[in-house]
């Protein structure tokens, strides 16, 4: 019975990670119709699925317990791909965020950090409440001391890059995961009114005193923080034409390759505008519907596991598949700033969908636990 049990497969899991694979490829297909260069871009993300249904199926056979152990060398390796890349990586799009592997395309370290950090912090949750039954406000303030020394270090290497967005997951990761463990709650208060604070003060610098904001946090911050205040005063090339798009295809759509009209990088962080315009409204709420399926069932997986650590790592996932879900489809209407982030499992991207199987196998070793 336990051999039987042992590659147990949640359906639930499964079942919208199959048809996301389904909607990306044909939407992905969709998108090249308007691309100026054709790259196969259906084709290699067909493929990065077929390896990452591979690494799935090594993360199962490895287990959770055997991964968690080698978190703090994972974390040392993701620090120093981050720190070499830096160093000798080369600007695409004006950002040093991908190594250029010749014949493969690009590799983001920032991705695979995502899943680093929340085991990492996983682990050190769990260590923690197992050496502190009843934790005094000291020995807190020390544990969240050494956690923001573990997130600040990958979040300054990848704000340099630059790249506010997988900062800012970082960021949510943590407070989540934090929330979760049962940490006391004057820490979030606290953090609110510290987070308050700075805030009013670089806006106040950013608004009054530019050139002293400019002098402090550089050229580079203050341009991405006025494209990210700026995004509802103009609406521009690449969210006209996908609003467009997306308006155009009515209630059932164009049909699948029939995007009717070009914007910028519809492969990766439009995805949700080629999808829209070839399904129209009635398939994009079937995909909305289905998205929040899949986030509910690993949201009931975190709230009945009975291991905590469980807990922790899927309150991490969560967090950053919620974070981007909302951020890529909220920027596809106009309702937040476009800042890049792709949409889990459909955007095309090898980096990034490799780092999603990584979870899903990570995902199905938690589920197979708890069911036995």
């Amino acid at each position: 019975m336990t051999n039987r049990k042992k590659y147990h497969i949640d359906l639930a899991i499964l079942i919208p990670i199959i048809l996301f694979a389904i909607i990306s490829v044909l939407s992905i297909h969709s998108a090249e119709g308007v691309l100026l260069e054709q790259n196969n871009y259906a084709i290699r993300q067909a493929l990065w699925y077929g390896i990452g249904i591979f690494i799935v199926g090594i993360i199962m056979f490895i287990g959770n317990e055997k991964i968690l152990k080698f978190s703090w060398w994972l974390y040392f390796l993701g620090i120093i791909l981050l720190v070499v890349l830096l160093i000798f990586g080369e600007p695409l799009n004006n950002s040093k965020s991908w190594f250029i592997i010749p014949g493969l395309g690009a590799f983001q370290p920032s991705e695979f950090m995502k899943i680093v950090l929340i085991l990492t912090l996983s682990t050190m949750i769990k260590k923690f409440h197992k050496q502190y039954n009843n934790p005094s406000t000291k020995e807190e303030f020390f544990f969240l001391f050494k956690v923001m020394i573990i997130v600040v270090i990958p979040s300054l290497l990848t704000f340099l890059q630059p790249d506010t967005g997988v900062v800012l997951i970082y960021l949510l990761i943590t407070f989540i995961m934090l929330f979760i463990s049962g940490i006391r709650f004057r820490w979030f208060l606290i953090l609110f009114i510290v987070l308050i604070f700075s805030i009013s003060s670089i806006l106040f610098l950013y608004l009054f005193e530019t050139e002293t904001f400019i002098n402090t946090f550089g050229t580079s911050f203050f341009l991405r923080l006025d494209r990210l205040l700026d995004w509802s005063n103009g609406s521009g090339y690449q969210l006209e034409n996908g609003i467009t798009a997306i308006g155009s295809g009515g209630l059932i759509g164009h049909g699948i390759n029939n995007t009717p009209i070009y914007f910028p990088e519809p492969q990766t962080d439009f995805i949700f505008a080629v999808y829209a315009s070839n399904v129209g409204f009635i398939g994009s709420v079937g995909l909305i519907l289905l998205i929040l399926f899949f986030d509910l069932r690993l949201i009931f997986l975190a709230i009945n596991a009975q291991h905590k650590i469980n807990k922790y790592i899927i309150g991490g996932i969560v967090a950053m598949l919620l974070y981007q879900q909302v951020q890529n489809i909220g920027m596809t209407y106009g309702l937040l700033p476009i800042t890049g982030i792709t949409l889990p499992f459909i955007s095309y991207g090898g980096s990034s969908l490799l780092s999603y199987m990584i979870m899903l196998g990570i995902l199905f070793n938690i589920a197979n636990e708890e069911n036995k």
